[in-house]
């Protein structure tokens, strides 16, 4: 696996990764991850079109589903805890 490019934000840490002529978009937040794969025959203008596909919406909408996935794991502990 080779990194492509990291980008700044300042809600996660994003990073693009080659590997098996795939594009991985890996979006990480403390302890929790996302990782989005894609071909890379279907990204037009190389990893520039993967820029692309990360807009405010997108990355809106992932940084939202971090407090998600925040939120069940501390309800999941909650819930084994002696």
């Amino acid at each position: 696996m080779r990194t492509i490019a990291e980008l700044p934000h300042p809600d996660c840490k994003i990073t693009i990764f080659s590997m098996n002529q795939k594009y991985l978009i890996k979006l990480e937040k403390g302890a929790f991850e996302q990782t989005y794969k894609l071909s890379e025959l279907d990204v037009t203008n190389g990893v520039n079109g993967v820029f692309q596909l990360l807009d405010e919406t997108f990355l809106m909408t992932a940084v939202h589903r971090f407090k998600q996935m925040r939120d069940d794991f501390n309800a999941a502990y909650q819930r084994n805890e002696p």
